[in-house]
């Protein structure tokens, strides 16, 4: 039986160059791993291979595959019929469609782990990779296949440690569940976002200088990859279009009732309710923080100076906003924390001299 924190391997060969494919290697070469890059586009893999600047050994324990699903069952069975001896993982963001091509490949499945790491940014490429983008996140496998098959348990070891080590939060899912799953949490958003975005083309430049946060958070992923992403939504169709379905009746009934203030309530307070649902860190509930409002002059070494004070006081800052407008003189810093923190740096930072603000 596998472990929960896996088994260390000492050498990697990803297949696929950009920014999830990179990022992995780069995490696995800070941990000594040896990892080789490999891409169809020789451009990226050059630049994935020097960024990871990592010694190339002959034959990789493991296969990692960061490439479209569409591609997977091609390069997996010539990898196989390379290297039978290695151990195969994936990353693609649909999980039922490769395993069943997998599954045809003869001693493919107790080989393979379908995982998909929950973690990314609205630019790809290498040069977009980062060695912590998984701290934090969790990340899906599929020990199972859908007609029984099970991974052999030093693949499933191998995956975990894989994981672990990144400082992701491994979730066992059926690869039906995995799909089900980020269709509603990452494949529906993606559409949302860039539905959005897409009305904004024949907008007034000078409209669109009045944007604020709002219109900048819910866009963001609107500027992801579109050939990534018309192969995700296509593979995922299945699972996507009953949620496009209720998407389009909640507009609809919107539509019909936008003179109506109590119905147009009743929508904005779904959305708090359904907001609210969504959970903390590694699926925990999610924590509401203390927002400490800061005003700092506008000069170097102020937010270096305000982070040692933080420590002074031993206190943890979550997170933080900075507010600055173009010649203001100051600048608003909004520190996140635990309640009790709020408190005590409230008072260190006052005693210290500091223009804190009280606590909300």
């Amino acid at each position: 039986m596998a472990t929960s924190e896996g088994k260390a391997f000492s050498s990697i060969r990803i297949i696929g160059s950009g920014l999830i494919g990179t990022s992995i290697g780069l995490a696995l070469a800070a941990r000594g791993v040896q990892v080789e890059m490999l891409d169809l586009d020789q451009k990226a893999q050059k630049l994935a291979q020097d960024l990871i600047a990592s010694e190339i050994s002959g034959a990789p324990e493991v296969i990692l595959f960061a490439i479209p699903a569409s591609a997977l069952a091609e390069t997996l069975e010539r990898e196989f019929a390379l290297n039978p001896g290695s151990k195969f993982i994936d990353i693609a963001s649909v999980k039922t469609k490769p395993q069943v091509e997998v599954s045809r490949i003869s001693g493919g499945s107790s080989r393979f782990l379908a995982t998909h790491p929950m973690a990314g940014r609205e630019v790809g490429g290498a040069a977009s990779a980062r060695a912590d983008l998984f701290e934090g996140r969790t990340w899906i496998y599929c020990p199972t296949f859908a007609d029984g098959a099970q991974v052999d348990s030093d693949v499933l070891e191998t995956g975990l440690w894989l994981i672990n080590s990144l400082g992701a939060t491994p979730i066992s899912k059926s690869a039906s569940r995995h799909d089900s799953a980020v269709a509603l949490v990452s494949h529906l958003p993606q559409i949302v976002a860039s539905l959005l975005a897409a009305q904004l083309k024949g907008a007034k430049s000078e409209d669109l200088d009045l944007a604020g946060a709002g219109l900048r958070d819910t866009t963001r992923i609107a500027a992801s990859d579109p050939e990534l992403w018309q192969e995700i939504i296509s593979s995922n169709a299945q699972e996507i279009l009953p949620l496009l379905i209720n998407l389009q009746n909640d507009l609809g009934s919107l539509i019909q009732s936008l003179d109506d203030p109590v119905k147009v309530g009743s929508f904005i307070a779904a959305g708090n309710e359904g907001r609210s649902k969504i959970p903390g860190k590694h699926g925990g509930k999610a924590r509401e923080y203390t927002q400490l409002p800061v005003v700092i002059e506008d000069k170097p070494g102020q937010l270096a100076a305000l982070f040692d004070e933080c420590a002074k006081a031993s206190v943890n800052v979550e997170d933080l906003t900075i507010e600055h407008s173009p010649g203001q003189f100051t600048g608003l810093i909004t520190l996140a924390l635990s309640a009790s923190d709020a408190s005590i740096l409230q008072k260190h930072l006052e005693e210290s001299g500091w223009n804190v603000h009280a606590p909300r």
